[in-house]
């Protein structure tokens, strides 16, 4: 596909078949996503990749029962590091770097999952603390410092032809000529 019509054709998906996600796909999108600028290179985020259904639903309780996200084959925790960040940058680092950076690679993961074939639904709507909670045993500490996203991905169960309003070119643009 090209740049354009993956741009144009991504869509929120809220409604996953049950087609699992091949492994060497998800390794594909995860590595090209990591191409995604980050500051001073840092990638100052951490990815955990979900398939078992018992915590699927925990993390869709936890994201306002957004039970849909559950029925995705493949959820992803993506994490802010700060920890990474803030030797190198100090308070910015902390506080905005590395969420900048964890925000980057998600948007690449979208766009790559929609060039894939996927459909992806980007969660930001969830409790931090619950998160926290449910993967806390699991994973080490630098994996879950500060969620920021929870994308879950698979093959949509119907293509969508809807697509939410944007708001105008004068409302967004400032110019300074």
């Amino acid at each position: 596909m090209e740049l354009e019509e993956v741009v144009k054709t991504r869509f929120s998906c809220r409604s996953f078949s049950n087609k699992p996600v091949p492994n060497e796909l998800l390794e594909k999108i995860i590595r090209l996503s990591q191409r995604a600028p980050s500051a001073g290179n840092l990638q100052a985020f951490r990815v955990i990749i979900i398939k078992k259904n018992e915590i699927k639903t925990q993390l869709a309780i936890a994201a306002l029962s957004q039970t849909f996200l559950a029925e995705a084959p493949v959820v992803l925790v993506i994490s802010a590091a700060p920890s990474l960040s803030a030797p190198h940058y100090g308070k910015r680092g902390r506080i905005l770097y590395s969420l900048q950076d964890a925000t980057i690679f998600a948007a690449y993961c979208e766009m790559i999952c929609t060039d894939s074939g996927l459909a992806s639904i980007w969660i930001g709507a969830f409790s931090e603390d619950q998160v926290v909670n449910i993967l806390r045993d699991q994973v080490p500490p630098v994996f879950i410092e500060k969620p920021i996203a929870l994308i879950g991905i698979g093959y949509p169960r119907q293509k969508s032809s809807h697509f939410t309003r944007r708001i105008s070119m004068d409302e967004l643009i400032y110019s300074l000529d």
